[in-house]
């Protein structure tokens, strides 16, 4: 018999197309039992270990799901090989699956658990260290059996499917909580008591914090976010005071750094200028502090930054590079965590100095919904300019002439920021109309114009798409496209 584990916590993330399929199967109407398989990618940290579900093999009812021989229905043999073979050669966790009736309440029958104590031992040994296990749904509740190498297993504690607003599902219903401070009892009255509580348990990731990452920041912090991390490699200068929320004049050291003073001496202010992560960890203190905000003062591009992402329930870009995109689109569909990517953009001639046509995005980047790979906002070329060296780019004539500063004005920053901060709140609390569509949303400040544009999604792409050799759900099985890999 296998013993079970110290307390753990495992969580199941699924997408919701994937949810869609497993559901009309499992729940045909016919009010039966019904059979499948799922391969899901495994993802581990301290705060949490999940179940990321890349592959579902639905059970032919009378050829792979067939009558029991000591319980009401079983999967064949010959199916249960065959998945298992390739959950050990794709190095996936193997989870069988079947429904019972009941809605938000469900359990393992006696008979089910006697099943795993026969045959998942021989399983652990085939898929080589992967985790096997069993998971039981309701139409709004799972249950799940998980075995690990060692002899040790862990029950589920929840399910997520992810889609344009979170689903949540239990083993049974959770207990309601126990109440609110007076400080969120405002907005409270739109999401709830549990919503309140859900953001108070939620750890949201902001990569960038400049201009549009410092609101991000300010705006998570007041709704009463419990856990954020943000990333950032630069120091605040004068020139980002306008923009950054929180900073301070003493910040830029402005006595040292005026344009009256002798080089060596702004070198020296410039050098000695607070970090922007500095300043977004003293904004979100100020906002909330029960709440935890961890600074990291580098760049999502390297590898130790990037990790600590990975269980983050939600993600915000603000940094616009093509290796800041490419990490975070890594990260969204590796680890499948929701996300926006935001920016603004001031297109002006360098020979006239008119202004060209103003924008800013609020973009949705799901697991599922098509990916910045897909969608032309990761350039190969400027991931190869963005490489090289000043010295490379100008001996390879990457560019003609210095780079030149973009214009940036708050406002434009601030449009982005909260459209995308409103959209996490109503997906986590589960206010977003289950049917709403993922778009790019433009904001078109010259012309008071909104324009959507819809994701496209490549079948082929090696980062979102369900091939094969893609990245899709594989968890911490492969590595991230840092710079050190």
């Amino acid at each position: 018999m296998a013993r079970i584990a110290p307390v753990e916590r495992w969580s199941l993330v699924m997408p919701q197309p994937l949810a869609e399929a497993l559901f009309a199967h499992l729940f045909a109407g016919d009010h039966d039992e019904h059979g499948a398989v799922i391969a899901a990618g495994v993802a581990r940290s301290p705060r949490g270990n999940r179940l990321l579900v890349r592959d579902i093999f639905l059970a032919r009812d009378g050829v792979d799901y067939v009558p029991g021989q000591r319980g009401y229905r079983m999967l064949t043999g010959q199916f249960v090989t065959e998945h298992v073979l390739y959950c050990r050669d794709e190095r996936l966790a193997y989870l069988a699956v079947h429904n019972h009736g009941g809605t938000d309440t469900v359990e393992f029958s006696p008979d089910d658990l006697a099943s795993h104590e026969r045959g998942y031992p021989a399983l652990l040994d085939i898929l080589r260290g992967q985790p096997v296990g069993a998971l039981v749904f309701a139409k709004h509740a799972v249950a799940g059996d998980i075995w690990f190498p060692g002899g040790t297993r862990m029950p589920l504690n929840d399910g997520r499917i992810i889609g344009a607003r979170l689903e949540r599902l239990f083993p049974e219903p959770p207990p309601r909580p126990k109440g609110r401070e007076n400080t969120y009892d405002r907005q409270a009255r739109l999401f709830g008591d549990a919503g309140q509580d859900l953001l108070g348990h939620v750890k949201v990731g902001v990569i960038g914090a400049g201009g549009a990452g410092s609101l991000l920041v300010e705006y998570l912090a007041r709704l009463g976010v419990g856990w954020i991390v943000v990333a950032d490699p630069e120091r605040l200068d004068i020139t980002n005071l306008p923009r950054v929320v929180g900073s301070r004049r003493a910040d830029a050291w402005t006595c040292l750094t005026a344009e009256t003073r002798p080089r060596w001496l702004s070198g020296l202010g410039e050098r000695l200028s607070t970090r922007k992560v500095k300043i977004a960890r003293r904004v979100a203190r100020e906002a909330n502090p029960r709440g935890v905000c961890e600074a990291i003062p580098g760049d999502i591009t390297d590898d130790a930054a990037a990790r600590r992402f990975a269980d983050c329930d939600f993600l915000f870009l603000s940094a616009d590079s093509n290796q800041a995109r490419l990490v975070f689109n890594a990260l969204v569909h590796q680890y499948l965590i929701p996300g926006y990517q935001i920016g603004a953009k001031v297109p002006v001639d360098p020979t006239t100095g008119d202004v060209g046509q103003v924008f800013t995005v609020a973009r949705p980047v799901f697991p599922s919904s098509g990916c910045l790979w897909c969608n032309g906002f990761i350039s190969r070329e400027g991931l190869q300019r963005e490489a090289a060296t000043a010295a490379e780019r100008r001996t390879q004539r990457y560019v003609d002439e210095p780079d030149v500063v973009a214009p940036s004005v708050i406002t434009l920053n601030a449009t982005a920021a909260s459209q995308s901060v409103n959209d996490f709140l109503f997906w986590l609390t589960g206010l977003t109309h289950q049917t709403t569509a993922l778009d790019y949303m433009r904001f078109l400040p010259r012309a008071r114009e909104v324009r959507f544009d819809e994701p496209r999604k490549d079948p082929k792409c090696l980062e979102c798409a369900h091939t094969q050799s893609s990245r899709f759900a594989r968890g911490d099985s492969v590595e991230l496209p840092t710079k050190s890999i």
